[in-house]
């Protein structure tokens, strides 16, 4: 079986153990020796160093804002989500639960880990050709650097008449090193929005895409 999923990975682990861990869900077992969690934690420093890494590369002429937007239009957890079924990383997952293989947040985490196991694996080069064979794609396609959602609230915000959007922190939680950030976005009278991310800048983001989806 995980020979098969090598071979749509396109790499070969020398140790096929942390590709079997990485592909471990904690329903099936809650030791973090076995299961995904750790993985998924390094993963993603490696994806978004590697995202960095070939933007910068890749888009010389670019700005920061440019970058940034491209950024986290290629590591966002829908992004990262849909990577791991092109991969179908989903038909291989271990679960206690079927339904766990459509769940979002777990199919970018098992991606994640894949490349937290690759990084283990193999080190820092072969993790960033991993994503460079698997995410050029999508790169390239995008040749003018997307809007984020906070700049096309604003763009709506300001042809429909309305206030301009008012970012607000509503809650911190997780630790020092893992922190999960509640913030709402106000425009008027209107109902807030709420997003969460690991950051200010991606709970904002998710945030401002949710008002998008009620104004349109």
């Amino acid at each position: 079986m995980l020979e098969e999923l090598q071979e749509i990975l396109k790499y070969h682990f020398k140790n096929p153990a942390l590709l079997r861990q990485a592909l471990t869900h904690s329903s099936h077992t809650t030791n973090v020796s076995q299961n995904y969690e750790r993985l998924e934690f390094l993963g993603d420093r490696v994806l978004g160093l590697s995202i960095a890494a070939l933007l910068y590369k890749i888009f010389p002429k670019e700005p920061e804002g440019s970058l940034s937007q491209r950024f986290v239009g290629l590591v966002c957890k829908e992004t990262v989500a849909q990577m791991a079924q092109t991969l179908h990383l989903d038909k291989f997952m271990i679960v206690a639960n079927e339904d766990i293989r459509r769940n979002e947040n777990v199919l970018c985490d098992v991606c994640e880990a894949v490349i937290g196991a690759i990084f283990i694996d193999a080190g820092d080069e072969e993790a960033i050709n991993f994503v460079d064979t698997h995410w050029k794609e999508l790169i390239d396609r995008n040749v003018e650097p997307p809007k984020d959602a906070k700049t096309k609230l604003q763009e709506v915000t300001h042809a429909k008449n309305l206030p301009q959007p008012e970012y607000v922190v509503l809650s911190r939680e997780g630790s020092e090193h893992e922190p999960v950030f509640h913030i709402a976005v106000k425009i008027g009278k209107l109902p807030p929005a709420i997003g969460s991310g690991r950051n200010k800048k991606l709970a904002q983001q998710e945030a401002a895409a949710r008002m998008l989806e009620r104004l349109k």
